[in-house]
């Protein structure tokens, strides 16, 4: 046999060879990623959110910390003050730890230890307090305490659609004049 035939047969099984290891030397391919179904949060410190109706601010809301839902521009809330503008030129100012903030509806959900004063005096503590926007109503909810000048209502559940100036208590409500009002503290 010739030298060329002996080099054909050695570089046609070296190419044979090269084509046998790199077809099993090729990796799998990864698993497939799967898409998280996590919401895309935003967050970012200090901010104040408010809503106007009529060229008038009905509430203003401003949070330490405030996250965001992208897709659906929800909000969670720490460390809140919110102040509500009644019709008839009263304020009510609210503090709280945490809360919500729908965007669709923009009603408001603060939780944890609700503190609110008004501008004429009166003062309310409750666990949870709700701004509903479609209704104008303001609600307090779980061991309601309101207090002014020598009145104090207690209850369930208190309703308000003027800030509070007139309430409707519901569940174990009691209302009580004369009382002085010693134990409540400003905030």
């Amino acid at each position: 046999m010739s030298k060329l035939k002996i080099f054909g047969i050695v570089g046609g099984l070296a190419l044979i060879g090269l084509v046998y290891w790199t077809i099993l030397s090729v990796p799998e391919p990864p698993p497939p990623v799967e898409p998280e179904d996590r919401p895309l949060i935003m967050t970012y410190d200090g901010n104040t959110l408010s809503e106007e109706k009529d060229g008038k601010k009905i509430w203003e809301l401003t949070a330490e910390k405030i996250s965001v839902n992208i897709e659906t521009q929800d909000m969670t809330l720490e460390n809140i003050k919110a102040i509500f503008y009644a019709k008839d030129g009263r304020v009510v100012q609210v503090v709280d730890k945490t809360g919500t903030y729908d965007h669709k509806t923009q009603d408001v959900n603060l939780s944890g230890d609700v503190k609110a004063t008004t501008s004429d005096g009166a003062e309310l503590t409750s666990s949870e307090l709700k701004w509903l926007a479609a209704q104008e109503l303001l609600s307090a909810l779980g061991d309601v305490r309101a207090t002014k000048e020598d009145m104090e209502a207690t209850g369930e559940r208190m309703d308000s659609y003027d800030g509070f100036n007139k309430i409707k208590i519901q569940g174990k409500a009691h209302l009580a004049r004369g009382v002085k009002n010693s134990e409540t503290q400003n905030l």
